[in-house]
């Protein structure tokens, strides 16, 4: 090892000249729970960090697996995840430009032969520099259809991830068991991977404070009967198909303020408050049809 034995160097004055402390407090400040998943990024900067500081001591290491596997329910902050990931990354210097371009199986895969290879490689030139979020990825291999040109596109995304591990860092994500069963059938995307990150579904209690947060962003609040009405219909609503955590209470949200808009109107004559308009009622919330089936 070539280093000199009064080599040093100041982790404190390292970790402030990167964004990743402020990255990592806004992660935690703007989404709510995910502590697994909070705490894993965080070891994943630390060594980052670490093996950055390595290189620069001379100090011999590896090349770190940064592509990555999301796993879990829609609505539990997978994409939001993926962009403090990006701007971590990009502070460290792992990737050029830090951006994050998300898209689908649509995005990558054609509709007849000849097609695939220039949109996927069309794609990956757009994501050069920065994170591919590919979502919903288990869509991209259809075993069953010979017809299907999705293996096409995962050949081309395997060379890409292999041989430019310098310049492009990808993030699959999906539901758990399709995309456990689509490593299965992939093994080498599955080798390529070094970090598995399952997120959790949000709690009620979580549920709730991610609705006062929107709620607050709106300038619009709860009445105390209203918050009883909210909770009710978390608990409802998350026995009921297709509930997709923090897209579903903010898709609720929406309505509740479009319901009291109209309970306001249809009471057209009388003087407003501020209160009148800030404030979400329970009848807002419990006219909801979740209630009804």
């Amino acid at each position: 090892m070539n280093l000199q034995s009064n080599s040093s160097i100041n982790l404190q004055e390292e970790y402030a000249k990167t964004e990743i402390a402020k990255i990592l407090n806004l992660l935690d400040e703007e989404l709510v729970g995910l502590a697994p998943v909070k705490a894993r990024i965080r070891e994943i900067a630390a060594l980052l960090l670490i093996d950055k500081l390595r290189r620069s001591l001379g100090i011999a290491a590896g090349n770190p697996g940064l592509h990555m596997s999301f796993t879990g329910s829609p609505g539990t902050g997978k994409t939001a995840v993926g962009l403090k990931m990006s701007d971590i990354l990009y502070q460290l210097g792992y990737v050029k430009k830090g951006h994050l371009l998300t898209v689908t199986r649509d995005d990558l895969v054609g509709q007849y032969i000849g097609h695939t290879a220039p949109k996927t490689k069309e794609v990956l030139k757009k994501a050069m520099g920065g994170v591919l979020f590919i979502d919903e990825a288990y869509y991209l291999y259809k075993p069953d259809n010979e017809r299907d040109y999705g293996s096409e596109a995962i050949e081309i995304l395997l060379q890409v991830m292999e041989n430019q591990r310098d310049d492009l860092v990808v993030i699959l994500a999906g539901y758990k068991e399709p995309m456990d069963r689509f490593y299965e059938s992939n093994p080498g995307l599955s080798s390529r991977i070094a970090n598995h990150i399952d997120f959790p579904d949000y709690t009620t209690e979580e549920l709730l404070k991610i609705a006062k947060m929107i709620l607050e962003e709106q300038q619009y609040q709860l009445t105390p009967d209203a918050e009883v009405a909210l909770t009710n219909y978390i608990n409802v609503r998350r026995q009921k198909p297709l509930f997709a955590n923090a897209r579903s209470i903010k898709n609720a949200l929406d309505r509740a303020r479009m319901r009291q808009a109209n309970r306001i109107f249809d009471s057209r004559g009388q003087v407003l408050t501020k209160k009148e308009l800030v404030n979400i009622e329970a009848q807002d919330i419990l006219q909801s049809t979740v209630f009804n089936t």
